[in-house]
């Protein structure tokens, strides 16, 4: 993965090969598929490159079909569906081996005035004085130092959840919610495009781990097979990804080797600027011997 703001950003700055025609490059990594959120970033990135820059995005949805090769690049493929006097409408293939591994489809809206309201954000300690996720949850086989520089580029901080890590969360409507503040590791560009492939890569990185709380499992652990299924995000205002922003993470349900999580994004300053949803894959697996 990416071990510094420098690294995020020529990994999210993709290669044109022609016209809605992308290719993305790999980072070095301990894990053994892409990450989920490298894939949704390049893909909100090639479409991007194919808009008229009055247009903002303000959604993207999307579902992961294979896991990806962390070997070799990927192929994105933008389809220009829809320019509207108000909105337009891009969907990306993005493919290995000649295979499709995820879609995308982004809305696009020109910025207007409107109707405006927000839910108010949760009392929670500042991010100075949460740990990080390695200090509260521990590293995959113990591996501290090694997971740390895997994600270095990501500044994450527990704020705490359900099951009394961190600061602790007394929420008896919701036995699965999780706080965290995150920022990327550094200053990134001032470029808007940046800050919005910034957050979408980071908002792949612990969501799923909040339907596990209540079960007293690790998302990396060895006894859960976990994977992303699908993935969508809505830009409500224009944030810094690198400054700290809350995700407030909640799973209404699990099941069927299934779990839901949505998460409302606050900066500091208390605005709502995003919201979240993903289900993944959370099988039961037995512990390898």
């Amino acid at each position: 993965m990416p071990r510094s703001v420098q690294e995020l950003v020529e990994l999210l700055d993709l290669e044109r090969i022609e016209d809605n025609l992308f290719r993305g490059g790999q980072p070095d990594t301990l894990v053994q598929r892409v990450f989920g959120g490298q894939v949704a970033a390049h893909a909100l990135v090639a479409a991007h490159h194919t808009i008229d820059p009055q247009y903002a995005v303000h959604s993207l949805h999307s579902y992961f079909l294979r896991p990806g090769d962390p070997t070799v690049p990927i192929i994105y493929d933008v389809e220009a569906i829809r320019d509207g006097r108000s909105f337009a409408t891009r969907r990306v293939m993005a493919r290995q081996h000649g295979k499709p591994i995820y879609y995308q489809t982004l809305n696009f809206q020109i910025p207007e005035d409107g109707f405006e309201h927000q839910d108010a954000m949760p009392r929670v300690r500042p991010p100075e004085e949460c740990p990080t996720l390695v200090e509260a949850y521990g590293a995959p086989g113990g591996r501290s130092e090694e997971w740390e520089r895997e994600w270095a580029a990501l500044d994450a901080r527990l704020a705490g959840d359900t099951s009394g890590r961190g600061d602790g969360i007394e929420d008896p409507d919701h036995p699965a919610r999780a706080q965290l503040w995150i920022r990327i590791s550094g200053r990134l560009p001032d470029d808007p495009l940046q800050h919005l492939a910034s957050f979408t890569y980071a908002s792949d990185m612990t969501l799923l781990g909040s339907t596990l709380v209540p079960h007293g499992v690790a998302l990396m652990g060895p006894h859960v097979q976990a994977a992303s299924l699908d993935h969508t995000v809505w830009f409500h205002r224009p944030f810094r990804a690198d400054e700290w922003w809350l995700y407030d993470q909640v799973s209404p349900f699990a099941g069927g080797g299934r779990g839901l999580a949505v998460a409302r994004i606050f900066t500091e300053d208390g605005t709502l600027v995003a919201s979240v949803a993903q289900e993944g894959l959370i099988r039961r697996r037995s512990a390898p011997a």
